[in-house]
């Protein structure tokens, strides 16, 4: 790595490191001036609080990552400018996309961050604070899904469920209809507990009765079992539990997983699932588009109007921000493909920040970069 390099580098992280701190801190005074009446009414243990805020890290650190890389690369770039750095710079031979190449390595860096933290431990971050609140505020409630009820369109088959435990392949009360292609009742199981064997692929079911129906709906026989094992059932408890499944709280191979076992599913019920699987991969990314939108516009040749485009890369990266959001909802509602919803966005603004990049290689002005800057009159 070159002295250059090293340079910008640590300008860069001494600021960036700042931000994410700064941000950090502000969400964790406010987060717990919220709920500390609830932690001591309570009496939670301290174990348990930095239990609860370790599950929440991840997903305050792939909402700050773009902001923090934001206004460091502003605060550096700007900072380098006013003092003239970047113009010895240049006149030393050292072209723009070169002197920037550290920073978008380190974009490169924290793209990769983020997506690791957004594969699923970001996802998981708001359905951990559901369930943690949820648990101290009712102790008494047995975990589970109670009252769910999952159609298998492929194989006609409707499933009524009182309460299970995913996690455990334990469900209490099931009744299974199985149904021709006129949707009549061909069979009714009705069991008192089941398990699922995932590594047989097996139902056993416990305390069962099965009832048998004519075309007419007419019993025609009824059987009682202690026992009966189904290997024919190809549902998981993964996918019995997606009926009432939120896609933003899903991880990426939870997304995967739901979309395939699923895909027998109307496409409007898909379209969150899909618009989400998109996003999980393009959000990281945003972190990159950022580094391309806010360079360019932080480096300035004189101090004349660099505040204007400092404020106009501020601009682009929250209509980015509005952008993403509006094409999410959009994807969400089946109203635009999932893959156009979720990366739509990023092409865009990558575009931008790659136009700002040429023209500023070409030693352009910062007046010709940004409309918020003052021109002369032409008279």
């Amino acid at each position: 790595m070159r002295l250059l390099d090293r340079y910008v580098l640590r300008n860069f992280l001494r600021a960036y490191f700042y931000c994410i701190a700064a941000f950090f801190s502000i969400w964790l005074v406010f987060d717990i001036s919220d709920n500390i009446s609830v932690f001591l009414d309570e009496r939670v243990s301290a174990g348990q609080v930095v239990r609860y805020y370790l599950t929440q890290i991840p997903q305050i650190i792939v909402i700050l990552l773009p902001v923090s890389l934001l206004l460091a690369l502003l605060f550096c770039l700007s900072r380098m400018s006013r003092r003239n750095e970047i113009v010895s710079m240049l006149t030393a031979g050292v072209s723009i996309p070169r002197l920037l190449l550290p920073l978008i390595c380190m974009g490169l860096f924290t793209s990769a961050v983020s997506g690791a933290l957004n594969f699923a431990l970001a996802p998981h971050a708001e359905q951990a604070r559901k369930l943690a609140f949820e648990t101290l505020r009712d102790d008494a409630r047995a975990p589970g899904i109670v009252g769910q009820i999952f159609r298998n369109r492929s194989q006609n088959r409707t499933w009524f469920i009182q309460r299970f435990r995913p996690e455990q392949n334990e469900f209490i009360t099931i009744q299974v209809l199985q149904q021709d292609e006129n949707d009549n009742i061909v069979k009714n199981y009705m069991a008192t507990q089941a398990f699922y064997r995932a590594p047989e692929k097996v139902w056993d079911l416990h305390g069962v009765k099965v009832v048998s129906y004519d075309a007419e709906g007419n019993i025609t026989q009824e059987e009682n079992r202690e026992n009966l094992q189904m290997p024919q059932w190809n549902e998981t408890p993964f996918r019995l539990a997606s009926s009432n499944m939120r896609a933003e709280f899903l991880s990426l191979p939870e997304l995967y997983d739901y979309l395939r076992f699923n895909s027998d599913f109307p496409q409007t019920l898909l379209a969150p699932f899909a618009t989400h699987f998109q996003y999980r991969i393009a959000l990281p990314w945003t972190c990159l588009v950022v580094v391309f939108l806010a360079s360019p516009l932080a480096i300035g040749f004189s101090r004349a109007g660099l505040l204007s485009s400092v404020a106009a890369a501020i601009g682009l990266v929250f209509a980015m921000n509005f952008l993403t959001h509006l094409f999410l909802a959009l994807g969400e509602g089946d109203r635009i493909p999932a893959w156009v919803a979720a990366w739509t966005p990023n092409i865009l603004f990558a575009a931008v920040g790659l136009f700002f990049l040429y023209l500023r290689s070409t030693n352009r002005d910062a007046k010709s970069l940004t409309p918020f800057a003052a021109r002369p009159l032409i008279t």
